[in-house]
Formats: structure tokens, sequence, C-alpha cells
């Protein structure tokens, strides 16, 4: 079943249940496992600071993501990743080259407020975001008017966001005190180069 999230300015479709859950939980363990997580820094108003969760960068050869002032060199994709690289393809009718993955470890991990507008992303992105693991309060705000929406990210969920989303709305991952389980979020996405 896929919900079409009815927000002005928007084009986000919800699928809950996108993966099974057998599946999706053997895709948390198999990631927590093999990739290769890393804590970078950004620079907030003039001063570094750690981000508040683990990342990965994957991606076609070549392909760079910068975000924040900060460049990610993608690694090549691990097996693991490819199938549903290419299921989220053929659903999306659109290549995707380059994957970022964050690792929420718990509730105290946290996204701020920001929208993926950058350059490289082209003019109406598409982000393919797979949740696997803990279940996390997604929100969202309208750049200019009071609209704002709160959806709750299952395990196995895919909400994708097109259209003008980006330029038009912020998204954010607060933080939880009722959660002490991991999330891993995978956002697939086309860099043009």
């Amino acid at each position: 079943m896929t919900t079409e999230l009815l927000l002005p300015d928007a084009v986000l479709h919800y699928h809950p249940q996108f993966l099974d859950s057998e599946e999706a939980w053997l895709l948390l363990r198999r990631l927590q496992q093999q990739v290769e997580w890393r804590q970078d820094r950004i620079r907030l108003f003039g001063r570094e600071h750690p981000i508040p969760r683990l990342q990965a960068f994957y991606s076609d050869p070549g392909i760079h993501y910068t975000y924040s002032r900060l460049r990610l060199a993608g690694q090549a994709w691990l097996p693991v990743l490819l199938p549903l690289k290419q299921r989220l393809e053929s659903l999306c009718q659109q290549r995707f080259n380059a994957l970022l993955l964050n690792l929420y470890r718990d509730g105290q991990d946290a996204m701020g407020w920001h929208a993926d507008d950058e350059p490289e992303l082209g003019p109406d992105p598409l982000i393919a975001s797979v949740s696997l693991g803990a279940e996390r309060r997604f929100r969202l705000r309208h750049n200019r008017r009071r609209d704002s929406h709160t959806l709750v990210l299952a395990h196995g969920s895919l909400l994708l966001m097109g259209g003008p989303t980006q330029h038009h709305w912020q998204h954010c991952l607060p933080r939880s005190r009722r959660c002490c389980e991991p999330r891993i979020n995978l956002t697939f996405r086309l860099i043009r180069v």
C-alpha cells in the first residue's frame, strides 16, 4: 500500500511496508556489520562539531557529494546494496548513482533541519529514503508557509521525495528520549556530474 502525502508544493509518497519485516531485519544486520561507518565533523557558526550520527557514502566511480562544506568521496557499492538499488530504480524509473547512509545509534543521534537541494542533485531531485530499525519521527516544514507535517517512519518503509519538495520544504529527524534502538536510513539519489 502506498500513501501519497498531500502537502502543498511537494511530491511525497510513503510505502510503509516496502520491505517485508524479515528482509528488512536481515538487511539492517548486514549493513551494521559490512558498512564502514564514520563520524564526520562539520563546521557550524565557526566551530567544528561531530555530526550526531554515523554515516557512509557509496556511489558509482568518481562521484562526490558535498553538504555543509563536507565533501564525501563515494566508496564502491557493497554487494548487499545492489539488489535494493536495482529494485528502487525499477520502481522509480530512474537511475541512482549514489547512496548516503546514516546510522542513528539511539534516540540521541539526530539530523537537523535541512533540504536536499545541493546543486549536484539537479533542479527537482528524487530522493528514495529507506528506513530500517527503530521507528522515528520525520518532520517536515514549509519554507514560507506555516504548514508542517510529522510522519513516523516504519521499519522497512520507503519515502519518496520528488518534484519541487526540496525547494519548498525542509525536513529533520529530531532526538527522541523514547528510542534506544538503532536506525539506519538509506537515501538513494542521482548526482549529476
